[in-house]
């Protein structure tokens, strides 16, 4: 038995230490973001963030994640109260058939949360392992643009309400 942590919560997992995490996410823990591209760590569609950063879950043995935070498209928000990234990436529409989307959301979420406000550049350089068939590039690019936006936005208004706190050290 092995321990995962996944979007927060821990998982007892009865599989081969050398399972692939991607094979765990989907058949026993039902998360189903992750996709089945390549199964050599050359597409990006089953990436998961470990640690904050992009992982290529359908080589990634389960042994060496065990007491590691695993976080999924899933752990980013829900459909009712989706994160800034998956906001971004469907209201730029950024998905044809959608099948490599969650790979590029995992990309940009990593990106984001070590850059606030990325370049053109270090976006390109930070979705280099994800590839996309349909060819919706410039729709992602948007999409990741927005969803900076979306996450300076939230930040700022969480500085204003701790600055507002009473007892925080902010005004009354």
């Amino acid at each position: 038995m092995i321990t995962l942590n996944v979007n927060g919560r821990d998982h007892r997992v009865d599989a081969d230490p050398a399972t692939p995490l991607l094979y765990v996410l989907r058949n026993d823990l039902e998360l189903n973001a992750a996709k089945f591209g390549c199964g050599l760590g050359q597409c990006g569609s089953c990436m998961v963030l470990v640690e904050g950063a992009p992982v290529f879950s359908c080589v990634t043995p389960i042994v060496v994640l065990e007491g590691r935070a695993i976080r999924t498209v899933e752990g980013l928000g829900t459909i009712d109260d989706p994160g800034p990234v998956q906001r971004g990436f469907m209201e730029e529409q950024a998905a044809q058939c959608g099948y490599c989307i969650p790979g590029f959301m995992i990309s940009a979420q990593a990106l984001l949360e070590r850059t606030a406000s990325p370049t053109d550049a270090e976006i390109r350089e930070a979705l280099k392992p994800n590839l996309c068939r349909c060819g919706t590039h410039m729709r992602i690019m948007k999409a990741v643009r927005r969803a900076a936006g979306f996450m300076q936005t939230a930040d700022a208004a969480a500085e204003t309400a701790s600055a507002a706190a009473p007892g925080q050290g902010g005004r009354r």
